[in-house]
């Protein structure tokens, strides 16, 4: 396979994983393999939490601005 392009998705910052349409990928280098179904699901899960993670951190930045 080819090197993500650039309309791959890298949702976990700079460990090697995309996400490119409804498939997960692993790079490694210039080559890309696709994630079997089991990561895939796991993938979908820790993207999932990863959200709503920073919508909850989004939502407290309000409250805490005016307080220091």
């Amino acid at each position: 396979m080819s090197a993500p392009s650039s309309d791959a998705v890298r949702p976990f910052g700079d460990l090697p994983v995309v996400r490119r349409g409804d498939r997960w990928l692993l790079a490694a280098g210039s080559a890309t393999v696709s994630a079997d179904r089991a990561l895939a699901a796991d993938l979908d899960a820790f993207a999932a939490a990863m959200a709503a993670a920073d919508r909850a951190v989004a939502a407290l930045h309000p409250r805490t601005r005016g307080r220091r």
